[in-house]
């Protein structure tokens, strides 16, 4: 314990309140087209998917080995380091929260964790080739893969249903969708809690408590998975709406199809130790689900919007980590200190924000207010 100094505590709790905003930020990835189709109502949905994601956190550990000892050089890397990192991910987090897009909070780590460490120890504490290897080409290849295996799916399960009764159709796949998105929870906690434990085991190494290259310990994993269960459990309304009602127009087959396309993607980039973004896993998904049914609406400006998104969350992310590494490394523990005060007050600033047009479990699939732009007046009259 004598490693654990004051701020690798810090580090430690800011990790998990990372962790936290991951849970509540991806709980779309999982529950949305279940709640959007009706297969699952909203409140249950998250509290399946909270206890789900915390059961993952314990299926596997590679990502977690991923983020301690791959894309930096632990031997370079300070707690202040990756406090600065994680603050850049927090706040890259609830800005894109607020305005509902769901990137990706695994690049707003990645990219908080870069930046802090360039400017901390210098480009050599970052291992370039690994962060290309594990996170670029999956991010570029993981989305269009789902979405393919999605579009397939769901051609097939249509075609398939055909001549079956609508109703018993729809019965039929709402009851796959609760085991299909289940998986998806458990997918996520098994990928997305493993970067937290991966963070929290770099802090540890970093400070002396851990030897290189060491896993996660037990509590570590436990505190991760519990973390992004009770975020979970909050539930993303805003992203949830996004995904569920502003991407496309799904039903219950095409959600089924998407959820099994995630989880299958998402399960075997985890094995394999891919540290990728269940987010983008979950939007192809959802995309090649709305393309795999004739005649379904695409909204191809939500889509552009999430794309973008996509590009710039890491460098964005590094932007701010980076800013906030410069300040802790030339301003010491008072720099750490005004860096801690500016992030909780930024948060708090977004949240309050957030009140002004709440989305809640009530709402969430509301239609009339998931329009990207003003619609056009019913018709064009003279001023008052």
């Amino acid at each position: 314990m004598d490693h654990i100094t004051f701020l690798v505590a810090v580090v430690i709790v800011t990790a998990l309140a990372f962790d936290f905003t991951n849970g509540f930020h991806d709980t779309a990835n999982a529950m949305a087209t279940s709640i959007a189709t009706g297969a699952l109502t909203p409140r249950v949905a998250v509290l399946v998917s909270g206890i789900l994601n915390i059961a993952g956190a314990f299926l596997s550990t590679e990502v977690a080995r991923t983020i301690s000892g791959g894309i930096v050089d632990d031997t370079l890397v300070s707690p202040a380091m990756i406090f600065a990192g994680l603050v850049g991910a927090i706040l890259w987090n609830l800005v894109t929260w607020l305005a509902g897009l769901p990137s990706s909070s695994s690049h707003a780590l990645f990219g908080g964790l870069i930046g802090a460490v360039w400017v901390g120890a210098g480009s050599h504490g970052v291992h370039f080739g690994k962060v290309a290897d594990k996170v670029l080409i999956p991010a570029v290849a993981s989305p269009v893969v789902a979405g393919v295996a999605a579009l397939v799916a769901s051609y097939l399960a249509y075609k398939l249903s055909a001549r079956a009764r609508q109703d018993s159709v729809t019965k039929g796949f709402r009851l796959g969708q609760i085991a299909s998105a289940s998986l998806v929870s458990l997918a996520h906690g098994t990928n997305d809690a493993q970067k937290t434990m991966g963070v929290i085991t770099l802090t540890l190494i970093s400070a002396g408590a851990l030897g290189h290259d060491a896993g996660p310990p037990v509590w570590v994993i436990g505190a991760a998975g519990v973390a992004i269960g009770l975020g979970t459990y909050l539930g993303g309304w805003r992203i949830i709406r996004t995904m569920g009602k502003g991407l496309a127009e799904i039903q219950s087959p095409q959600g089924f199809a998407a959820e099994t396309a995630s989880t299958t993607v998402i399960l075997t980039s985890a094995h394999l130790g891919f540290a990728l973004s269940t987010t983008q896993v979950a939007s192809g998904s959802i995309l090649g689900a709305g393309l795999g049914r004739r005649l379904a609406e695409v909204r191809w400006g939500v889509a552009g919007r999430m794309v973008l998104a996509w590009l710039i969350t890491l460098p964005a992310a590094a932007l701010v980590g980076g800013l906030a590494a410069s300040v802790v490394k030339h301003g010491g523990n008072l720099g750490t200190a005004v860096i801690a005060v500016v992030a909780v007050a930024l948060a708090g600033a977004i949240v309050a924000a957030s009140r002004r047009n709440p989305v809640r479990a009530d709402n969430v699939n509301d239609h009339h207010e998931v329009t990207l732009r003003n619609p056009a007046p019913p018709h064009v009259g003279t001023a008052a």
